[in-house]
């Protein structure tokens, strides 16, 4: 298959980046380049769209201007399929699902993406298992018997409840699952149909702060032996910690656990591109932290952690200029 850069892939979901620089001058070839988010609920969609309007406006190509757009999607499972299949140039992805997607592991045993290339890390994604303050939900042993959304069957925290019921000595049968997003598992909990919501996204998120800004909620720690046991068996999977005060209600720190997001792409999309975008992120992170908290936990120092397959020779030219290695 040939690259086309005058490829246009889906609806933009790109949010206006105020205060950004005038975006250059029409050159004669336009690069249209996606890049692949998830629901409005999450962090991904937002930070995504503010990253494509940053790159509409930064990015530089010799000959070329860069148009480029954030899309809705079911974020980390989805976007590497989206990727293995070369049908989108980019994708936000978390790390355990990128390197098993690599591998042709967990959710990729049909067969190993092996054209995907990282562009970089992001930041730290944490695990967030959301009940109102009256559900009765102190701990995570507490869910058994109640209804638990996990996000779609396949997804990363479809995958990630079911080693947490593991890690607890429980299965799926012990819960009653629910496969909604984030923003209808949400609005499921303020009617009462439903208990819980496990969510994986960058802090503050959306979907969480509308339901706590209206109800009283309570985030369950995740922490103790069990959750070190599977820290054995899922070590992209960090210790982390809620601050007190992240949702209206939450007076004091939960610990958890995170796990990073890595901006993702495939082996066909030329190296000039690649290294453009990658250039535009990492020289503009406090820019994009000016508009969304997760843009300051982006940062050229830690632009590799956690990433286990090869990086896009854009991206590593780029890495390379900086000094910037592994």
């Amino acid at each position: 298959m040939t690259f086309s850069r005058r490829r246009f892939l889906g609806t933009t979901a790109a949010a206006t980046l105020a205060g950004l620089a005038s975006a250059p001058a029409l050159a004669q070839n336009r690069v249209f380049f996606g890049i692949a988010t998830g629901g409005t609920g999450g962090t991904y969609y937002p930070l995504g769209g503010m990253l494509a309007q940053l790159i509409s406006n930064t990015a530089e190509m010799p000959d070329s201007r860069i148009s480029a757009t954030a899309e809705t999607g079911n974020a980390s499972v989805a976007n590497a399929q989206l990727l293995g299949r070369s049908e989108i140039e980019s994708a936000f992805i978390a790390a355990d699902i990128l390197d098993a997607a690599y591998r042709g592991v967990n959710q990729f045993e049909d067969g190993a993406l092996d054209n995907l290339r990282a562009i970089g890390a992001l930041y730290p994604e944490t695990v967030q298992l959301v009940v109102r303050a009256d559900s009765g939900i102190e701990t995570f042993e507490d869910i058994k018997g109640k209804s638990v959304s996990s996000g779609s069957p396949g997804s990363g925290q479809w995958q990630l409840l079911g080693d947490l019921l593991e890690a607890h000595g429980m299965t799926r049968e012990d819960v009653s699952e629910d496969y909604s997003s984030f923003a209808q598992s949400v609005d499921k909990i303020k009617d009462g149909n439903l208990d819980a919501s496990l969510i994986t996204a960058g802090l503050p998120t959306s979907s969480v702060t509308d339901l706590a800004n209206g109800h009283d909620i309570r985030i369950v720690p995740l922490a103790g032996p069990a959750i070190a046991k599977l820290q054995e068996a899922q070590p992209y999977y960090a210790n982390a910690m809620i601050p007190a005060g992240s949702y209206k209600g939450v007076e004091a720190d939960v610990e958890t656990l995170a796990v990073r997001a890595i901006w993702a792409t495939h082996a066909e999309v030329p190296e000039d591109l690649i290294y453009a975008v990658t250039k535009a992120l990492y020289e503009n992170t406090e820019t994009l932290g000016q508009v969304h908290p997760m843009g300051k936990q982006i940062s050229l120092d830690k632009a590799q952690e956690s990433i286990s397959i090869p990086l896009h020779p854009g991206a590593e030219k780029y890495f390379s200029e900086k000094g910037a290695t592994k």
